[in-house]
């Protein structure tokens, strides 16, 4: 195998490595909240213009509600059910990283599974800011 061979496989095998887990939650033209389930790279980097930190004790939930502004939520403890009006549902688990991006519209609620807190990282975005997030291509269309 030639230098360079062997210096791509490495960069693949980085990149495949460096995807953290993420789910963007966004306001469709139907004006329903949406989900997406794909990635973001941890060598990516976005303007950000605050940092603020939330626990929740063990078995919380949130009723309906909208994202106060396009965020980076990263869950440092503590599983959790998202649901959209429409019936889309994902768990939010330890290290993932929701883009909360559903400013408008009918909202997401969650619910707390477990006995562990929430334990979460908010990372606001600077308005037009990229929001790193890559889809699953399989998720892609929705």
């Amino acid at each position: 195998m030639s230098e360079a061979t062997e210096n791509d496989a490495s960069d693949a095998a980085t990149n495949q490595r460096s995807a953290i887990r993420a789910y963007k939650l966004y306001t469709g033209r139907d004006n329903a909240s949406h989900v997406l389930k794909g990635t973001v790279s941890e060598n990516s980097r976005t303007d950000v213009v605050a940092v603020h930190f939330k626990e929740t004790s063990a078995h919380g939930s949130f009723a309906w509600h909208n994202a106060p502004e396009a965020q980076f939520v990263i869950t440092l403890s503590g599983t959790l059910q998202f649901k959209t009006r429409d019936g889309e549902t994902f768990l939010l688990q330890t290290g993932d990283v929701l883009i909360a991006e559903d400013t408008a519209g009918s909202g997401h609620e969650w619910s707390m599974i477990g006995d562990q807190p929430w334990k979460r990282a908010y990372v606001v975005l600077k308005p037009g800011a990229t929001d790193l997030f890559i889809p699953d291509p399989c998720t892609a269309g929705g």
